[in-house]
């Protein structure tokens, strides 16, 4: 769980983030938009890239970050898994992530 300790501090240190319920899974939003889900059952945490940031990051390792297999991938919702990344990693991601649904003011503030 240490990878989620990160991720949820991360997170919640970007501005305007609130944590939330997402059925049996937690998620991080920014007004009301998620831009990162976790299931703690599975260690894996699903993020909202571009898709340009979903090819980008899938070239890291494509066994252990990949877009979710449908609909949902093609909009670029990707899953990582926890237990096999580095905390750099899951920051460049969560960054990532939050700019791609956050206003333009709030992502502004967030160095990328």
């Amino acid at each position: 769980m240490k990878q989620f300790d990160f991720v949820r501090s991360f997170a919640l240190s970007l501005p305007e983030v609130t944590e939330e319920p997402h059925f049996e899974k937690t998620s991080f939003r920014v007004k009301k938009k998620i831009f990162v889900t976790f299931d703690a059952a599975n260690n894996k945490a699903c993020f909202k890239f571009s898709r340009s940031d979903q090819d980008i990051f899938s070239m890291i390792d494509r066994s252990v970050i990949y877009p979710v297999p449908n609909k949902w991938g093609k909009q670029g919702w990707t899953l990582m898994e926890l237990d096999r990344l580095e905390d750099e990693v899951l920051k460049d991601a969560l960054i990532a992530a939050y700019c791609e649904v956050a206003p333009k003011k709030l992502a502004e503030l967030v160095n990328r």
